[in-house]
Order: structure tokens, then C-alpha cells, then sequence
């Protein structure tokens, strides 16, 4: 058993947390950007568009993200493609949360009333002008509650890219207690952390429902 100190355990545990951060981030900006267009398929006038949208949306939140990890980080190299852990664990988030943020997005355009389409028409503008000046802004005024608690959602789910290998906060967390032998110490400091990242944004997100049901 090695000995390490509560801060050296402390220290060791919010490196690891930075990489967390980033995987998070990079796995939200990326899954807006695909989300985005998966969005813009799922509310196409053309049938298999919308099909096809639906189907990925199906996909991926039908299937366990634990599932799609390996998948990424097993499945790719029998293809010929070698992948790190870090670039499985960010396409695995990525895909996972552009389809839940495309569903989150396309419920906010639905909930628009369709004058709102009307107004756009009658101004003149294309398909296309409608959403970017119109719909979308509206749209994600609506959601932005249940976008933010997607993100918390997603920050506890890096979690799981601890089995691939990657090396976040859980994945240390097992080193050190591998080493030290102290679990409830050890894993009671990375709760606390995750709540230290998720706990504002949950209340960010209930300030933001209050909101919108004032109004």
C-alpha cells in the first residue's frame, strides 16, 4: 500500500477532473454541432429526411451509451481504424448527445405555433432565413432549461469512458484506490466533485424553468 496524504489524493483526483471538464465540453459543442443538423433533418418537409433523423435519434437513445463506447473504442479497429481512447470516448458523447439535444430542440419547435411560420413567409423570407432568424431563437429560448440538464447529464455520463481506458476522473479514482486502499475516502471525494460540477448547473437550470413558466 503506498501512502498518500489527503491532499495528495485531493490533487491527484482534480488533475484527473480537468480532463473530465474538457471531455464534457468538447462532447457538448460537438454534439450541438451535429444535433444541429440532425435537427434540421428531423423537421425537413421531405418524409425521409425526417425518417432518416428519426432513426439516429432512435439509435442512439435506445441503445446504452456504454454499448456505443465500445462499439467506438472495439468496433472501429476491426474496420482498419485505430482510435484512442480520448477520440472514442468524444465521437461515443458526441453522437450520443447530438441526439438527445436534436430531440430537445425539435420539442421547442414544435411548441412554436405555426403563425410564427406564417409571419416568416409573409415577410418574404425562405425556408431557411425562417429558422435562422425566427424558429431557432425561439426555439432554443424554449429549451435551454432542459439543454442545461442534458449537460449535467452528460457530465456524470463521462463516467462510464473509464472502461475504454480513458483516463478521467473515475478512471485515477480506481488507480488511488488501487494504491491506498481508502474507497470511502477516495470515491467520497469524487462525488463530491461531480457535485461541485453538476450542482450549479442543475440549479442554473431550475432558475431557468422558473423563468419560462413566469412568463
Amino acid at each position: 500500500m503506498i501512502e498518500f496524504t489527503f491532499w495528495d489524493i485531493l490533487r491527484n483526483l482534480l488533475l484527473a477532473a480537468r480532463w473530465t471538464v474538457l471531455l464534457s465540453l468538447a462532447a457538448f459543442v460537438g454534439g450541438a454541432l451535429v444535433g444541429l443538423v440532425v435537427l434540421f433533418f428531423r423537421i425537413a418537409k421531405n418524409k425521409w429526411s425526417r425518417r432518416i433523423a428519426s432513426g439516429y435519434i432512435a439509435l442512439f437513445q435506445g441503445t446504452p451509451l456504454l454499448m456505443q463506447l465500445f462499439l467506438m473504442f472495439f468496433g472501429l479497429p476491426m474496420l482498419g481504424l485505430r482510435i484512442e481512447p480520448w477520440t472514442a470516448a468524444a465521437l461515443g458523447l458526441t453522437f450520443f448527445a447530438s441526439a438527445y439535444l436534436a430531440e430537445i430542440w425539435r420539442s421547442g419547435v414544435a411548441a412554436l405555433p405555426q403563425g410564427q411560420w406564417d409571419a416568416g413567409a409573409s415577410l418574404g423570407l425562405h425556408y431557411l432565413q425562417e429558422l435562422r432568424l425566427i424558429i431557432l431563437p425561439q426555439a432554443f429560448s424554449i429549451t435551454r432549461a432542459p439543454t442545461v440538464g442534458f449537460l449535467v447529464q452528460l457530465i456524470k455520463s463521462t463516467a462510464l469512458t473509464s472502461i475504454i481506458g480513458f483516463e478521467e476522473l473515475v478512471r485515477a479514482s480506481n488507480a488511488i484506490n488501487n494504491a491506498t486502499f481508502e474507497p470511502f475516502k477516495v470515491y467520497g471525494l469524487v462525488a463530491l466533485i461531480f457535485f461541485v460540477m453538476c450542482f450549479p448547473l442543475t440549479q442554473y437550470a431550475r432558475t431557468l424553468e422558473q423563468r419560462a413558466a413566469a412568463h
